[in-house]
């Protein structure tokens, strides 16, 4: 006799009490194994894959795709044990040789590869019918399932145009008798969850909470840029991406370390700053779920080429959507590169619990004063936004001043780390 087992969703860390169902990659009367990857949620702070913690076969998918649910909400039912057919290893490739790691869930290999957020999967039996047990085939994405949930509409019983018979955006809204959003004129609700809510949270709070003081400094990058040239032919640097960011990133590391102070937090319960021992740099990545902010832990203690390898890493996986929450948490100060936007520079927000975030503006050619004579430079306009509680006009501008003195003559980088 088989036993049926509930999996419910687990703290996955960070305190975070919801999620929302990304993507089943199960269904009803499919053998599972230990560690197998069964769904993608989405947190407050990034998409996690979760894995079984049984084998067995799975019975029935609770809770469709789309809807937020709380930690320790029953998400899926296993049959273990007794009828329930074993499941034989399947042939190894890159995917199926992942072990994910949750709270007791496994170990971590040496090496991982990720899975695109969103793909086309091939039908399989049982996915016509809808987690909660009623038919939904062809439902269509999991947007299109939240647009009829919101407007009240019953899938079963709506005509289908999309392709293979499924129900489209159009088909919910005719249905609903909601026009739908024409050029010029109308409206299309976005529901705000996951990462961009965060964000949302973080902003206000940040904006509301920290007396906000930004300087400004224009540079002359023109040896920064012929040094970030230089480095992309070196054999440290193969397979990495050099940018701009990655001397901007240095130098501003090199800064804090000299200067303690701008590397803190503000702790209003106890009235006290708490200075990091550490630099955790956070990166501003600007993702299709929402801006982010993972960061490098311990960039400090790193060479150049270990640096400009965590910041390809971080920036990679934060637009593939594999951000972890540990990599969203623990940031002491952040670089943000505005100028890959093509605007000068702007008045960045710091993320909640830092005391200092620097902007990179667009480098450019500009007509600049070198060695007493009018000629065209490159030229970038840095700006450094800091918690007045913490840090003062003179700190501030310290700080700024020597990070563009380090842009300008990027040899000032060795001397002064």
């Amino acid at each position: 006799m088989s036993e049926l087992r509930r999996f419910a969703l687990p703290d996955v860390g960070e305190g975070l009490v919801e999620a929302e169902i990304v993507r089943w990659h199960v269904c009803p009367g499919e053998p599972v194994r230990v560690n197998q990857i069964i769904l993608e949620i989405e947190t407050a702070k990034a998409v996690v894959e979760l894995p079984c913690p049984f084998a067995g076969v799975v019975g029935e998918l609770l809770v469709e795709e789309g809807t937020t649910v709380e930690v320790g909400t029953a998400l899926i039912t296993v049959a273990v044990g007794g009828d329930a057919p074993r499941v034989a290893p399947p042939v190894a490739s890159r995917e199926q040789e992942r072990v994910p790691v949750l709270v007791g869930y496994g170990a971590m290999p040496g090496a991982t590869s990720r899975r695109p957020r969103r793909r086309t999967a091939p039908e399989r039996p049982g996915r016509s019918e809808r987690p909660g047990g009623s038919g939904d085939g062809g439902a269509g994405e999991p947007t299109v399932r939240r647009l009829a949930k919101d407007l009240g509409v019953d899938l079963a019983a709506l005509a289908r145009t999309g392709p293979g018979g499924s129900v489209t955006h159009e088909d919910v809204r005719r249905a609903a008798a909601v026009p739908d959003p024409e050029p010029g004129g109308g409206q299309e609700r976005i529901p705000v969850r996951g990462v961009r809510r965060r964000t949302a949270e973080a902003m206000v709070r940040s904006a509301f909470t920290a007396p906000h003081v930004t300087t400004w400094l224009q540079v002359d990058v023109t040896a920064m840029t012929e040094l970030v040239t230089r480095l992309r032919g070196l054999a440290d640097f193969a397979g990495t991406r050099v940018s701009p960011l990655l001397p901007v990133a240095r130098a501003l590391v090199i800064a804090v370390r000299r200067n303690p102070m701008i590397n803190s937090s503000w702790d209003e319960a106890a009235q006290e700053i708490a200075l990091w021992r550490r630099v955790n740099l956070g990166v501003a990545v600007a993702t299709e779920r929402g801006l982010i902010v993972p960061n490098v832990k311990g960039a400090d203690d790193l060479s150049l080429p270990a640096l400009a390898r965590a910041l390809t890493e971080l920036t990679e996986t934060a637009r593939a959507g594999g951000t972890t929450p540990g990599d969203l948490s623990g940031g002491t100060v952040t670089i943000t590169n505005t100028g890959v936007f093509g605007v000068d520079a702007g008045t960045p927000i710091l993320p909640p619990g830092e005391s200092a975030i620097l902007a990179l503006g667009q480098i450019r050619d500009m007509p600049w004063v070198h060695e007493g004579r009018v000629t065209v430079r490159r030229v970038a306009t840095l700006a450094l936004s800091f918690d007045h509680r913490i840090v003062d006009g003179e700190l501030g501008a310290t700080v700024l001043r020597e990070i563009g003195a380090m842009l300008e003559d990027p040899l000032l980088m060795l001397a002064w780390s």
